[in-house]
């Protein structure tokens, strides 16, 4: 994976003139924040070596260099699942990827379904902790120069910038729900039974992403802040019928919100 990843980073090192501060991924339905970047440079990921490529609606497939409130950042616009049929190396390969880059924090954002009887579609909320169902991506060899062979979770969502965060959101008067979001495999969204095991266990959200990235960003010590957007309910009363479209829908009216609090947090970073 090495020789992989280094000769990834030459690639991409070739066709970009910044260095990143801070890496930003772009969940469903939230690609309309690349509209606010000051863009330097845009590669397609069918051009990068070794890259994934996005299958999903909604995400575009593309690394995006530039600025964003006058700081250096890259954005993946679009991202990768296991659901798509990648290993979780490769779902999880782009983390090491940004890291390589320079990136100092990343921030991770999604769409999910709220099992929390309190949230409402369009809420925003704050990942502080998460219940992995999915494969973990460090199993296999570990490879010493990348990482520990165990990893310490218990920082996972970065206490700090989670603070930071809610400070901005307080600032602005843009009301957000705290939460653990449950990881699971997909593509099926639950059944109203998985939805009350998922909140049975102890989650406020379910989803199909973000968890292998953040366990591989905790493994090479990048400090995450992960925000998702509640597209659906998964409560008893409240569960309808939902398309991959509504979801893309529901995650647009809060993209707005969520850009205010990204753009305000890279200037205290």
């Amino acid at each position: 994976m090495l020789e992989r990843l280094s000769s990834t980073v030459g690639h991409i090192n070739n066709k970009i003139n910044i260095k990143p501060k801070v890496g930003i991924i772009l969940g469903s339905g939230l690609g309309d924040l690349a509209n606010e970047i000051e863009v330097s440079s845009s590669i397609s990921y069918a051009d990068i070596p070794d890259f994934p490529v996005s299958t999903v609606e909604g995400h575009n497939g593309r690394l995006i260099f530039g600025k964003l409130n006058g700081v250096k950042i890259v954005a993946m616009s679009g991202r990768f699942h296991f659901y798509e049929g990648y290993s979780m190396q490769e779902v999880t390969f782009p983390i090491r990827v940004l890291k390589k880059l320079g990136i100092d924090f990343l921030i991770v954002s999604n769409a999910s379904g709220g099992v929390n009887p309190d949230f409402k579609v369009s809420d925003i909320m704050f990942i502080t902790d998460h219940i992995n169902l999915m494969p973990n991506p460090l199993i296999g060899t570990n490879i010493a120069a990348m990482g520990p062979r165990f990893v310490d979770m218990s920082d996972a969502y970065n206490t700090e910038l989670l603070n930071k965060a809610k400070k901005i959101a307080d600032k602005h008067g843009i009301k957000y729900q705290t939460g653990v979001y449950a990881g699971v495999t997909g593509p099926t969204y639950e059944t109203l039974a998985e939805y009350k095991y998922v909140r049975s266990i102890g989650a406020d959200a379910v989803g199909m992403s973000t968890v292998p990235e953040v366990i591989v960003a905790r493994h090479i010590d990048l400090p995450v802040l992960a925000i998702s957007v509640i597209t659906d309910l998964g409560v008893e009363g409240k569960l309808v019928e939902i398309t991959h479209e509504e979801v893309i829908d529901a995650a647009a009216i809060a993209t707005p919100k969520m850009t205010q609090i990204i753009k305000s947090l890279l200037v205290e970073l």
